[in-house]
Formats: C-alpha cells, structure tokens, sequence
C-alpha cells in the first residue's frame, strides 16, 4: 500500500513537472517559429540572406544555394537560439524576484523537459516554413540542417534560466567564463582565415588574433582569481564548456545580427563563427573543452590552497 502511494505521489510530481514544462516550452518554440516563419516567409531573402551580395573575389558566389548563403540558413537556427538564451534568462531571472519579493521560492522546470515540449513543434514547423513559403523553397536536406541547428541552440539557451532564477550572480560570473572561452574558440575555429589574410599580407589579422587569445586567456586567470578571493562555488568544467559555447555560437550571432549589421539584420554566413572545415572545428571544440577542465583544476586546487591555510591558521 504504502509502494502504491509513492508511486501514485511521483506520477503526479511527474505530471506537474510536464506541465510547467509546457508552459515554458511551447513559448519557446513559438518564439523560434516566428523568428523563422519572419526570416523565411516574410522579410526579403536579398537582405537577410544576402542574396548576390558582392563579398569580394574570396566569395564569388552568393547566389540562394551556394555554400555561403546555404549556411546562412542553418546559422537562423543558432541565431533564434541566442534570442531564447537571452530572453529564457531574463524572463527566468524576473520571475525569481517576484517570487522572492511574495516571500516564495521560484524554481524552473528542468531544461530538458522544456526541450522535450519545444522539440515536437519545432520538428514539425521549421522544415514546413522553410519548405513551403517564400522563394527560393529549402530542399529537405538544408531545411534539416535549419532545424537540426534550432534544436541545438534551443537546447543550449534553456540551462542558464536556472542560474538566472536562482542564482544570478553565478551567472554573470559563469557568463564572463563563457567569453573567455569563446575567445579561445574563435582563435582555433578561425585558423583557416587567418592563413588566408597572412596570404594576402595582412598582418595585422595576426595581431588582432594574439590579442584576442591573450586576453581570454587573461580573463580566464581574473575570473579565476576573483573566485578564489571570494571563495565562490566553483562550476564544473562542463558547465564552463557549454557557457563558451553559448556565447560563441548563440549569443554572438545574435549581437552580429542585431547590432552589427548596420540595420539590415541579415543572417550571419557560417564562417564568421565556425571554421569551414569541421575536423579543425572539432579540434576547437577540443580545446576549449581542454581549457575548460584546466581552469576549473586550478580554481579547485586553489580552493583547496585556502582550506589549509585556513585550518592552519
């Protein structure tokens, strides 16, 4: 009796769960189709996809299915995936302090259960937008990788409504971990371009790219040091992976496409943000994620510094 009342408890905490789940996931996902049901049924295609934009000899062909307007598509997808990353966390973090303010505690639902209800429409939807409306129509294969990139982005902005619920301040410092990190990816992911201006003697791509690894790489170490000088938890390495990720493929093309480019918000081409070839992309990866379980080592082992100092003090 007493088994069949526990169980009859967790169906129901089961059940609760899938609902709040659903009322965060469905907004999600009709945040992500409008975005794309806009981008690819609305706005003209020759602005947000630049189509036949003259992007120098380098780029000759810019017409709807060369290789770089092709990734601009699926680049939409990681793009409304920032759009979640940022709005998901605020609209979190806001209803933490409401709750706080009625003397309630506020905890989101679990993020994969939000994927799980965001994930159906979005199956659904996106390859139906992109293959039917507007012109030119996606072939099945690139209306995937639109969707495939969506469910990606949405699955990487949802972990952080957490944070911004319960501990924002975590956050903000996980986020400045985050830059550090994408810094390093973007020097790795973006070797390929760089060879490509030292080919064409400009030397100063060198130099800016030093910069950039010196300077996540500084941010690294300040973070670190401020943890430790504060005795703040320490995130796990993944933790400071996926915040890298997050800010070098959601809400970095999302800044591109809203601030950068110069009012006509068009799409980002892939190689902005990722190298052209995918085993030097995974070898980015592998390096940041090497980083990552680095500095969270250090961060532990200077934990642990402070701990005997202070027993033996």
């Amino acid at each position: 009796m007493e088994q069949s009342k526990a169980f009859m408890a967790a169906a129901t905490d089961d059940r609760r769960a899938w609902r709040a789940a659903m009322a965060h996931g469905l907004p999600v996902a009709g945040l992500v189709l409008g975005l794309i049901a806009y981008w690819f049924g609305v706005a003209d295609r020759h602005i947000i996809f630049l189509y036949y934009h003259n992007m120098g000899a380098h780029v000759p062909d810019t017409s709807p299915f060369s290789a770089v307007t092709s990734s601009r598509y699926w680049m939409s997808g990681l793009v409304a995936g920032g759009a979640v990353l940022v709005l998901y966390a605020m609209v979190n973090w806001l209803l933490g302090r409401i709750k706080r303010c009625q003397g309630r505690s506020y905890r989101p639902p679990d993020w994969w259960r939000v994927w799980a209800v965001a994930a159906v429409p979005l199956i659904i939807g996106v390859p139906w937008i992109t293959m039917t409306v507007n012109w030119p129509t996606l072939p099945f294969a690139q209306a995937a990788r639109v969707t495939l990139a969506a469910l990606l982005g949405v699955g990487l902005a949802l972990p952080p409504g957490k944070l911004a619920a319960e501990r924002p301040w975590d956050l903000v410092w996980l986020t400045a971990d985050g830059w550090g990190i994408a810094g390093i990816l973007f020097g790795a992911a973006l070797l390929e371009q760089l060879v490509w201006a030292l080919e064409r003697g400009n030397a100063a791509a060198l130099v800016i790219m030093g910069f950039g690894l010196v300077g996540a790489v500084v941010l690294l170490l300040l973070v670190t040091g401020v943890r430790a000088w504060r005795r703040m938890a320490i995130p796990p390495s993944a933790a400071v992976f996926v915040a890298g990720l997050c800010v070098a493929h959601l809400l970095l093309p999302l800044l591109h496409h809203v601030v950068f480019t110069d009012g006509y918000f068009y799409i980002t081409n892939s190689n902005n943000f990722f190298a052209d070839h995918w085993g030097l992309q995974l070898v980015a990866w592998l390096i940041a994620a090497s980083l990552a379980d680095g500095i969270t080592r250090l961060r532990r082992r200077l934990a642990d510094w402070a701990a005997q100092r202070s027993k033996e003090g």
